[in-house]
């Protein structure tokens, strides 16, 4: 459910995410995707990406959360449907992973609230975001979608737009059946 509860908006990372960056498209399809580590509140864990290489497609699913109590309205039902649909992902052997700029401790409030099944890693320094180009404006980077291969190399890239959020769960699942080989 939606909240108005604005307490810890303005934080170190609303204001240096306040200004409008928009997502670029600096990252080509075939190339070799920033690697990082960053902690799973989900499973109290630290996750590698590169860690996936020659095991598995990964998608990145960068989200726009501003707090524990506040969500994109444009991400918060992409955030739901995502977590509905997750074992779709699982059944194919695809790895999720869901990057929210919110800090640890927010991080494990919005998994619990949200009965989130997926990975829910912690990017509160954003440099993760600013690594994809996701962009940024009013206090949060922007939602991005990204389909690596087995390897790590870029297959599909979504950056947000006012007129299409976040890329859909079934174009997700049809990206990696066409692009990638991988079926149910």
């Amino acid at each position: 459910m939606l909240n108005t509860d604005f307490s810890g908006l303005l934080s170190d990372r609303f204001f240096k995410n306040l200004l409008p960056i928009p997502a670029s498209n600096d990252l080509n399809y075939g190339m070799l995707t920033p690697d990082f580590v960053l902690p799973d509140a989900t499973h109290d864990q630290e996750i590698q990406l590169s860690s996936f290489r020659q095991q598995k497609p990964v998608v990145l699913a960068f989200t726009r959360i501003f707090t524990e109590n506040q969500y994109c309205p444009f991400c918060f039902p992409h955030i739901k449907a995502l977590n509905e649909r997750y074992q779709e992902f699982r059944d194919r052997n695809i790895e999720l992973l869901m990057i929210t700029s919110t800090d640890l401790r927010q991080s494990k409030i919005v998994m619990q609230d949200l009965g989130l099944k997926m990975p829910l890693l912690s990017n509160p320094d954003c440099q993760v975001f600013r690594a994809y180009h996701t962009g940024q404006a009013l206090g949060a980077p922007l939602p991005a979608q990204f389909v690596l291969d087995q390897q790590g190399r870029l297959r599909y890239k979504h950056l947000f737009s006012f007129l299409d959020h976040n890329a859909s769960i079934d174009t997700l699942l049809q990206v990696l059946e066409q692009r990638i080989g991988v079926s149910a």
